[in-house]
This record gives structure tokens, sequence and C-alpha cells, in this order.
């Protein structure tokens, strides 16, 4: 009896779907450029063949690691103050890279700017306030997807606008409480990863607005 050649492995949703997860994670990590990632995006959602999807991954870590967290650094209780003011007056402030805030940050803003960029910052353990006033400027506030964020405020001809992208907070991780008075103004705040640019980002959430709507409803 001859040998019949065995038909190729098909893909599952399921395998399809952790394919893609890996794929966007490894982006976020900066191991995949933006080019890259949309051409094997691409391939992930259109083929069959499950060697062909496995592929993909074959020259990235495994999706165990790339998916984990790398871990936070936490200041030390001594090395948090109580209060901190920022003030913008017809110019602009700017706290990024590696800083600590404080336990509340008070920004104030009148025809100017402020960014508070909390990626690359050391954060304390509980709870961090950040207050803001803002009469004709805007306020932009970056934060790690993974922290809880919690957006509150009065705003008058403005917005006080919620991040989207965030993920499940990790055990233990700082929450940020943004409150204040908003008049003719705008305070946003955005989930991004240490790197990525706000056009990632977009690619980053479209990419998991689609995997969500391809999911089936629980029965």
């Amino acid at each position: 009896m001859s040998d019949t050649p065995r038909p190729p492995a098909t893909v599952t949703g399921e395998r399809r779907e952790q394919t893609i997860q890996a794929l966007v994670a490894s982006f976020a990590q900066d191991r995949l450029t933006l080019d890259e990632l949309e051409r094997r995006l691409d391939i992930a959602h259109r083929t069959a063949d499950r060697a062909e999807l496995d592929s993909l991954l074959a020259d990235l870590p495994a999706q165990d690691s790339a998916t984990t967290p790398a871990p936070r650094e936490t200041a030390l209780p001594g090395e948090v103050r109580d209060n901190q003011f920022l003030v913008a007056i017809m110019g602009g402030v700017e706290k990024t890279g590696r800083w600590t805030p404080a336990r509340r940050t008070t920004v104030l803003c009148f025809m100017g700017g402020a960014e508070l960029d909390l990626r690359e910052a050391v954060l304390p353990p509980g709870e961090i306030e950040i207050s803001i006033f803002t009469i004709w400027g805007g306020v932009e506030i970056i934060v790690p997807p993974d922290v809880e964020v919690d957006v509150s405020g009065v705003a008058i001809m403005g917005a006080f606008e919620q991040p989207r992208g965030t993920v499940r907070p990790r055990p233990g991780s700082t929450v940020v409480r943004v409150t204040g008075f908003a008049l003719m103004a705008g305070v946003e705040v955005y989930a991004r990863y240490p790197g990525e640019t706000a056009k990632e980002a977009r690619l980053r959430l479209r990419e998991e607005r689609r995997r969500k709507g391809r999911q089936l409803p629980s029965e």
C-alpha cells in the first residue's frame, strides 16, 4: 500500500489568537519593528497552515516570556515626597525619563502645557494623586498600561479623558488618580509601553479590538 502524504495541519482559532497576542507583545517590547509586525499580522490573519503560523514566532522568545512584564522598580518610602508643584504659565513643563513622583503632584497651567510621562518613573507603592488646574492649556499624562488609573475632574469646554489600552494591573501596582479642573483645556491620559509611540499604541489597540471582536460570547 502506497504512503499517502498527510495534509498540512490547519490553524485553530485559539492558536491564531495566541500567535497574534505573542506578536503584539513582542512588538511592545521592541523585538519587532512596526513594518515587520504588520507583515506578520497579515500572514497570521489569513493563513490556514499551522506550520506557516508557527514560523511567525520561530525567531522570537517563547510566548510566556514575551507576555510576562519585566519587574518594575519601586521607590522606597523615604524617597517619596509628600507634595510636588509643577507650574506652566505661558510656557511648558515636562517630567520624563526616570523620576519619582510625589504622593500628590499639583499641576498648574495657564496658557501653557505640561507633560508627565510615568512609563520609566520610579513609582511608589500604594496610590499617587495628580491634581490638575488648567485654563487655556493642556496636560498630557502617559502611564504604563499595567497600572491602575482613575480619572475624574470638572471640565468646562474641555475634557478629562480616561486612558485606553490599559491591561490588567500587575499585583501590587501603583494606583494613579487624576483629578482637577479644566477650563477651555484638555487633560489627556494615554497608556503606552516604554518607547512606544502614539502610532504604535494605536496599532496595538486596533489588534486588541480585532481579537475581542472575533471572540465568541461565553455560553
